[in-house]
């Protein structure tokens, strides 16, 4: 019980489709084309907009191949759904693509 419960505060095992605070961008770089899973959490990775209007997500991501470094910047509604996203150094994969690319399931939140 206590392992997949460390699991899934790590962002894997059956749990991931099922927490309510994350937001998961599928990525791949544009250098080595690995793919990744990145999980953000909306209590605490969200930074509100000047206007009010919803939130901003800025994050840094790196794969484990080229180790290259992309920029997401992710803008979301008061309700959390994504108004409007850019990569720098990549590309934004759907869920399906990155299981595809994978060979895994891709769970979670479509970006």
């Amino acid at each position: 019980m206590i392992w997949r419960r460390i699991r899934e505060l790590l962002g894997g095992g059956e749990g991931r489709g099922r927490d309510p605070d994350a937001i998961w961008l599928y990525v791949q770089c544009a250098h080595c084309g690995a793919p990744l899973a990145v999980r953000a959490d909306r209590r605490y990775d969200l930074n509100p907009e000047e206007d009010g209007s919803g939130y901003v997500l800025i994050k840094e991501i790196m794969d484990d191949r080229c180790f290259r470094l992309m920029r997401a910047e992710v803008h979301l509604d008061a309700a959390y759904r994504i108004v409007a996203r850019t990569l720098e150094g990549g590309r934004f994969l759907s869920p399906e693509e990155y299981a595809r690319l994978t060979g895994s399931t891709a769970e979670g939140r479509a970006p």
